[in-house]
């Protein structure tokens, strides 16, 4: 599902035109991305969580030269957890259809 797939649904469910529901997406979007990018924990209950991890520094390997030691940086990166409710539909998903 794409963004311009959830504009379609919404504007049908709620009856208001495309370009609103876009706006709202666009601005939803845009305050979820803004507040992770400050730090911020977002919660949107029954939902999920978003949330900055660090990771920390380590050592890799090159597998084209495999005696050769990668040094990798500690980074942030985003996390997102799902909620309650979303893990329960998941689960219910059989594996054969879970990547259809």
């Amino acid at each position: 599902m794409t963004k311009r797939d959830i504009v379609i649904r919404v504007s049908e469910e709620t009856e208001l035109t495309q370009q609103q529901v876009m706006k709202v997406v666009q601005s939803t979007f845009d305050t979820i991305a803004a507040a992770v990018a400050k730090g911020q924990t977002v919660e949107l209950r029954n939902f999920g969580v978003f949330e900055v991890k660090v990771r920390k520094a380590r050592v890799g390997r090159n597998p084209n030269a495999p005696a050769t030691d990668v040094p990798i940086p500690a980074r942030s990166v985003v996390k997102f957890k799902p909620g309650k409710e979303m893990r329960e539909e998941v689960i219910k998903l059989s594996p054969k259809s879970g990547a259809a």
